[in-house]
């Protein structure tokens, strides 16, 4: 006896909570306007508000170059989004007299030896003196994160901010 009135109980207060919903919109009419399958809801498609259509050639910070004492990572976030063949080039003075602490770039191969800076296993991409002239180009092909990191003076450029992130995606637009 208890389990019926239990489940009159449930059927009422579920048939309420439907009557409830169902009458919450005043305004609500029959027909084709309610159902709005954008995502802007202005009856026209998205758009993208700075779109790109073709890739891009991406100088790695900007106009301070690929430097010590600059933070690439915060630099990668405002740059993003990142996408496929997106070229990134890398600029940095050769050794010289008067540079006497060069740059280089190394390519880490997992999250674990980028956020240790560990370059035993990492992929040298561009020694010092690649850099010089309009840089070095590396072009972001496949789908997947890159890790970036300057392994000069045994991995300390890297520890102290030299190094960045990039996972490339595809272009919708």
């Amino acid at each position: 006896m208890g389990l019926m009135y239990t489940h009159l109980l449930v059927l009422i207060t579920v048939s309420f909570a439907l009557f409830g919903v169902g009458s919450s919109n005043a305004n609500y009419q029959k027909g084709p306007q309610n159902w709005r399958f954008d995502f802007n809801y202005t009856g026209k498609p998205f758009r993208h508000p700075k779109p790109i259509q073709s890739s891009r050639r991406i100088i790695v910070g900007g106009s301070n170059n690929w430097r010590f004492g600059f933070n690439y990572t915060e630099w990668a976030m405002k740059n993003a989004p990142f996408f496929f063949n997106d070229t990134l080039v890398f600029k940095f003075d050769p050794p010289s007299d008067t540079n006497i602490h060069p740059h280089s770039v190394y390519l880490l191969p997992n999250l674990w030896s980028f956020l240790r800076c560990d370059l035993r296993w990492a992929k040298h991409v561009a020694n010092t003196s690649h850099g010089g002239g309009e840089g070095f180009e590396f072009v972001l092909n496949k789908w997947k994160p890159y890790y970036f990191a300057c392994g000069e003076s045994n991995g300390f450029h890297c520890q102290s901010g030299m190094k960045f992130f990039v996972m490339p995606t595809f272009r919708w637009y």
